[in-house]
């Protein structure tokens, strides 16, 4: 539940009257809890993977104790998962038993909603097993369609495609990927990502022509948000716009090498990392900026962005954007409309839309407005937890993907 815009589709979910049980794949590591995780007692709905101990002979004794208690709950499942002719050594190591520990008492669903590929593939594992039985539904970011297929391969999702009875990629740019994959057009529907607008004032921007203006990036620390680019820019134009100041927030591990890069380049009182945020301190770093900087890449091991929700939220508070021509970005970021576009990793690119956003801070408002609109139009959270109902209740029904007539939908069970 790191994924704020994960969270956001089980609270809409919750809010509309729809049961849903939640099974992140590890535990989160960061200590500041998002305030929706508690106002909706989450955790409870959460169930945590099962870690099996690397002694042999602890992992047997501990796997009778888990599933003594749920062994009539399931029994065909668990016996699937010990089917060693069939599953070799993720049976044999009581991998594939582990794996469905946390689902035995669960359940039953009338849909599997997964979050990425590769959970996709896992509720696909569990479809086959006979854990659950609900309609399988997978959502496509980023990084799996991007550098996960790059390691496993053009085919990695075949069996999934098969399995699966939707696919949610978050922009038109994802959908080709999928059908260039070999995905079943008809079981692809673009559903996007989005945010409550309503919490995001939108505020009058006006000219600083002598104040310091305040530049952002919001990214967790690693290549492919193309930090690197943003910082050398900054420092190319540093020298001719003193008055500028850019903050970078959130955590990862290109942090020390980010430091260095700023301590090269001499721009350590004007370049600030302050880690990681909640949401609402967030959405306060995003009122008190001007610009946000958004230098995406296609990082070394194929890894690409989805369409960053940060951008989202800018837009909604009428934040003016600089990014790059990666990815989905371009269907969010309209260039010179909603936002100013560069080629990936071009440094006097980024450079000179800097100095064009500081130069004629009258586009500030206009972009603004054009960025509100759109997202107001495109990207409202509420309006996209309806149409994701909708295409819940198409599945749970003889008409696929057709309108209910009843004006109160049965509840659904979901399993995010």
């Amino acid at each position: 539940m790191s994924q704020t815009f994960v969270l956001n589709q089980i609270t809409g979910l919750i809010d509309r009257g729809h049961e849903v049980d939640i099974f992140p794949q590890e535990r989160g590591t960061h200590g500041k809890v998002h305030e929706d995780i508690r106002k909706y007692n989450l955790l409870a709905r959460t169930s945590y993977p099962v870690v099996p101990s690397q002694n042999i002979i602890r992992r047997y004794c501990d796997a009778l104790r888990h599933i003594g208690p749920l062994l009539m709950k399931n029994p065909r499942a668990i016996f699937h998962s010990l089917n060693f002719l069939k599953y070799g050594r993720k049976a044999s190591s009581l991998t594939l038993l582990y794996t469905i520990i946390p689902f035995l008492d669960k359940g039953p669903y009338d849909i599997v909603h997964c979050h990425f590929g590769p959970c996709g593939q896992l509720g696909a594992l569990l479809k086959e097993l006979t854990v659950t039985k609900g309609k399988l539904l997978t959502t496509f970011h980023g990084y799996d369609m991007s550098r996960y297929l790059k390691k496993y391969g053009r085919h990695a999702y075949d069996s999934l495609f098969t399995q699966g009875d939707l696919f949610l990629p978050i922009s038109e740019h994802w959908k080709n990927k999928l059908i260039e994959l070999g995905c079943p057009l008809e079981k692809i529907v673009i559903h996007r990502m989005g945010i409550d607008t309503a919490k995001f004032t939108f505020p009058a921007r006006k000219p600083k022509m002598n104040d310091k203006v305040q530049f952002l990036s919001i990214g967790r620390l690693v290549e492919k948000k193309g930090f690197q680019y943003s910082i050398r820019a900054v420092a190319t134009i540093r020298e001719t716009f003193p008055n500028i100041e850019y903050t970078i927030i959130g955590e990862g591990p290109l942090r020390r090498s980010l430091e260095s890069l700023i301590d090269e380049l001499h721009v350590g009182d004007c370049v600030h990392l302050l880690g990681w945020m909640r949401q609402d301190e967030l959405v306060q770093a995003l009122t008190d900026a001007d610009i946000l900087l958004a230098p995406s890449v296609t990082s070394h091991n194929g890894d690409q962005e989805g369409i960053p929700v940060a951008l989202m939220e800018a837009l909604a508070l009428g934040l003016p954007v600089i990014s790059t021509l990666h990815s989905g970005i371009p269907e969010l970021i309209q260039d010179r409309k909603t936002g100013l576009l560069v080629p990936e990793r071009d440094v006097d690119a980024l450079s000179n839309k800097l100095k064009y956003v500081l130069l004629n801070q009258e586009y500030w408002a206009q972009a603004a407005k054009a960025g509100r609109k759109y997202v107001e139009e495109n990207h409202e959270i509420n309006k996209l937890n309806d149409q994701l109902v909708h295409v819940f209740l198409g599945l749970t029904t003889d008409s696929p993907m057709s309108p209910r007539h009843s004006t109160e939908p049965a509840p659904i069970k979901a399993q995010a």
